[in-house]
């Protein structure tokens, strides 16, 4: 039988020596990886405490990282436990104007720099 690691464990561990995730319903302690994590160590500083599994999934890790997961294993975490996952949080209804225009603002990111480009170069085609 496995350990049960509790909300609050969970997030106590946040420090560089002692760092859990929680991937799939299960904690790792992953300090030890840290350091050598291809994708740098502010990836997974970015996600202690907390349900990683989204994160974990979408970068699409390979076989090999999924096979070092078993040497991390501390426990499976608490049933029922109350923690919110980044997407339940990005995903829940707002009531905070300023984020829904922040997120309005993204989106302009994209598309004004892009519109820019393309008349730029309709102007070189069509205009020289």
């Amino acid at each position: 039988m496995s350990r049960i690691i509790t909300l609050d464990e969970l997030k106590a561990n946040t420090k560089k020596d002692s760092f859990y995730v929680l991937l799939h319903e299960k904690v790792y302690d992953v300090s030890k990886f840290i350091d050598e994590h291809p994708g740098g160590d502010e990836v997974i500083l970015s996600e202690g405490g907390q349900d990683a599994t989204e994160a974990f999934e979408d970068v699409g890790h390979s076989d090999e990282a999924r096979a070092l997961l078993p040497d991390m294993f501390v426990g499976d975490f608490e049933k029922g436990s109350d923690l919110k996952t980044k997407s339940a949080v990005r995903n829940a209804p707002s009531d905070n104007k300023v984020s829904t225009a922040v997120e309005q603002g993204s989106n302009l990111m994209y598309f004004v720099p892009l519109g820019l480009l393309g008349a730029y170069f309709a102007w070189r085609f069509y205009g020289a």
